[in-house]
């Protein structure tokens, strides 16, 4: 009994010191956390004005600096109030000018000092945000001026188009705007040699605002107006009959190559039911190469995954944005050869059906209700290979800016069965290398193969080569 005793009386002492010693410890931790100013996990406040928190940066005030910058009419830079001829995309846009600042009376400008995203042959996030913007601010405006960044118009690396400031005021006010610095300020681009030029200083405190604002481009967030999705399978039946909802979306259909033209192809499909060719414009730019190229060859039929979206200066809608990954052909964001072979349909039309003709189209919604709706036959054939025969020519006119890659392409003004209809042709040239002219076709009748196209408020027919105008 005494040796039991005598055990737990050491057992207790043992545990007495061992609890001692993590007493320490433990002191020791905390005074030495204090020490080195490390944060514990659940601190314990006894009083909460121990526990108030440091105050809030306070944001910087935002400036406005598109209105920060003032015209100043008497400087040497070159100015000239303008009006919109074409509206492109957000840092582009075509201005009617007189013809002693350009001769063709149009000014191709290249906005100064900022490059927004793609909304036109490849479509990126924010760029149809930039677009949009664009268009808002010069479509209320009730004068608009461009300059220069010095005394003459400088081109940019195009040649084509000019590097240019734009300002403008609305009714609202007496004063101009800079619409360069304002896009920038609004966080929907990014800089394109912002520093180097008269308003530099300036457009660099619009582009660190919108960055510390967290604006768009700079947001790190998604485009809302921007599609995120895989691609929309369709048929080139439905993105025509639907085109207005398609615009900004992914889509995949598979059509007929007909014609490769100026980094873009014309592609058709057949649709039993209406008896229609159906066509797109599809712009594949500069992004392709090798078996991208190959796939888009006339004669082939292709699956083309690409973006429908609004062309401004053409007025009509086409796919752009066209990729392919070698390393992974079988991706189903590829466009993709299905077979090869295959000839333009050039479809015998007559006058009456392009100028005139109604198509019927039948569709049937989830609850198997059927509506019928009606189109304008060229609506829905439109980028579509057709031919006319017996077309009389009346008129021809003659793209004569010299500057342009059109001088020397025509419009044929024809008349058949009453009706007139518009052929345009690109520059032609004879087998000696000698520019086709007007001359050549006026007052002749001819037969034509060619593209439905639309064109100032109406549809023609685009004939890419001399020998698809036969002269009778």
């Amino acid at each position: 009994m005494k040796r039991i005793i005598s055990n737990l009386l050491i057992v207790v002492l043992l545990m007495g010191t061992v609890l001692g010693c993590l007493s320490a410890c433990t002191d020791a931790n905390v005074k030495n956390d204090s020490t080195d100013n490390i944060t514990t996990t659940a601190p314990i406040v006894n009083d909460e004005s121990e526990s108030e928190s440091a105050p809030a940066e306070e944001p910087a005030p935002h400036v406005d600096y598109a209105a920060s910058v003032k015209l100043d009419m008497s400087s040497d830079t070159l100015k000239q109030q303008v009006t919109v001829k074409t509206f492109v995309d957000g840092d582009t846009t075509h201005f009617y000018v007189p013809t002693s600042l350009m001769d063709t009376g149009v000014i191709k400008a290249r906005y100064l000092a900022i490059n927004t995203p793609e909304s036109t042959g490849k479509i990126e996030e924010w760029g149809k945000a930039a677009s949009k913007f664009t268009k808002e601010k010069l479509s209320s405006a009730t004068s608009i001026i461009i300059e220069s960044d010095n005394g003459v118009l400088n081109a940019d690396s195009t040649g084509d188009r000019y590097l240019l400031w734009i300002w403008y005021k609305t009714a609202d006010s007496d004063d101009y705007r800079n619409l360069n610095i304002e896009i920038l300020q609004n966080g929907l681009a990014i800089a394109s040699n912002s520093a180097q030029n008269r308003y530099g200083t300036t457009c660099m405190a619009a582009i660190n605002q919108a960055k510390a604002e967290k604006l768009n481009v700079h947001s790190g967030k998604q485009d809302p107006d921007f599609y995120y999705g895989e691609a929309q399978v369709i048929t080139l039946k439905e993105l025509r009959c639907n085109i207005e909802e398609y615009n900004g979306v992914k889509v995949a259909f598979t059509g007929i190559i007909t014609m490769n033209c100026d980094n873009a192809v014309y592609v058709e499909s057949y649709d039993e039911e209406t008896d229609v060719w159906y066509g797109m414009y599809v712009y594949y730019g500069f992004g392709l190469n090798g078996t991208g190229l190959e796939i888009l060859s006339v004669g082939n039929e292709s699956r083309i995954v690409g973006t429908v979206q609004y062309y401004e200066a053409g007025g009509t809608y086409q796919v752009s944005g066209l990729t392919y990954r070698v390393m992974k052909p079988d991706d189903p964001s590829n466009i993709k050869k299905l077979s090869d072979g295959h000839s333009p349909v050039y479809l015998p039309t007559t006058a009456d059906r392009f100028v005139n003709g109604k198509v019927d189209v039948s569709f049937v919604d989830e609850e198997e209700n059927q509506t019928i709706t009606t189109y304008d036959y060229a609506e829905l054939a439109l980028y579509s290979s057709i031919k006319m025969e017996g077309l009389k020519v009346k008129s021809v006119s003659t793209t004569t800016n010299e500057d342009s890659s059109n001088y020397g392409a025509m419009t044929l003004t024809c008349e058949l069965d009453g009706l007139t209809v518009k052929v345009r042709t690109t520059v032609f040239r004879d087998e000696n290398g000698d520019l086709i002219t007007a001359d050549y076709y006026k007052g002749k009748t001819i037969d034509v193969n060619g593209i439905i196209e639309y064109f100032m408020g109406g549809y023609q027919i685009k004939v890419f080569v001399p020998s698809d105008i036969i002269i009778k």
